[in-house]
């Protein structure tokens, strides 16, 4: 049951550092942005580690290679995940892009059963069928008979990268023979270690402008890094203690905080079928942690 308030924290602050990129990505291209939640994130995952240390005191973790491996992968998916879903946000509204990017649930789903050896009971796949409706429901419009392909493809890339991130992450978080707070902790270290270094040599080498841009918006930045690192450590812990799947979808009720936002402090509409969405969503999210509820 402790996976059910990792995952719904993890939610909201994934949804407020969202409007909060929406919001950077106006003045700074993707790959900027995608750093800003990163980038003070580091220092803020080492203080947490050393205070949970301090704290629980634990034994310090060997890393294997299979480790290294699962967590280098699951850093660069990450990064590429994050670019993509700025890139929508850069052509459609926040929670048109954040609705598209959420079919990271379904396709954990497919990629767990096929590759990380997941078993799903029938009413955990008919709480992610209910959320997958809801994001094709929420997915937005282009141009009034048409799709807009390129959009879709960011969109269903973003989802596909976030879902093999979070298996990547449950993958290396289960090589350490640590505590499930602890072993979280260490991966998001190691992750964040990964994608900062990776995104300021490649800005150093090739965009400097960008990172003159994000020093020039310090509070937005450091706003970014600090709700990306607490939904990075709530979702690596959740996935370490359940299903990829499930907690991916039990997730989308960020669709919930989203359009409170996008409404409330972003001044966009929100349609009938993001309402729509969003009842579904809240059913997918009930059947999905309908199995972990306590009986009697």
């Amino acid at each position: 049951m402790l996976w059910i308030p990792f995952t719904l924290m993890a939610a909201f602050t994934q949804a407020l550092r969202n409007a909060q990129q929406k919001q950077l990505s106006v003045e700074v291209n993707a790959i900027g942005v995608t750093l800003a939640r990163f980038i003070w994130a580091l220092p803020l995952a080492l203080l947490y580690l050393a205070v949970l240390h301090l704290i629980l005191p634990a034994q310090l973790p060997t890393f294997t290679t299979r480790f290294i491996a699962s967590i280098s992968a699951a850093a660069v998916s990450q990064i590429i995940a994050t670019t993509l879903m700025v890139m929508l946000f850069q052509r459609r509204s926040y929670a048109a892009g954040v609705g598209l990017a959420k079919s990271e649930a379904l396709l954990a789903a497919m990629l767990g059963v096929v590759f990380f050896g997941v078993i799903l009971g029938p009413v955990g796949w008919l709480g992610i069928a209910a959320g997958s409706l809801a994001i094709w429901l929420m997915k937005g419009k282009s141009q009034p008979g048409t799709l807009d392909i390129t959009t879709l493809l960011l969109g269903l890339g973003s989802g596909l990268c976030f879902a093999l991130t979070t298996l990547w992450v449950r993958d290396a978080c289960h090589q350490l023979p640590l505590p499930f707070m602890h072993s979280a902790a260490w991966a998001l270290v190691w992750s964040i270690s990964i994608q900062v270094i990776l995104l300021v040599s490649w800005l150093v080498w090739r965009d400097r402008a960008t990172l003159q841009k994000l020093l020039q918006r310090p509070s937005l930045v450091f706003r970014i890094s600090l709700t990306s690192s607490i939904a990075s450590l709530c979702w690596f812990t959740a996935v370490n203690l359940e299903d990829v799947a499930l907690v991916k979808t039990l997730g989308q009720i960020e669709v919930l905080f989203t359009l409170f936002l996008s409404r409330h402090w972003l001044k966009e509409q929100v349609s009938r079928r993001d309402k729509a969405g969003l009842l579904l969503i809240l059913a997918g999210a009930v059947l999905v942690i309908w199995p972990s509820l306590p009986r009697g």
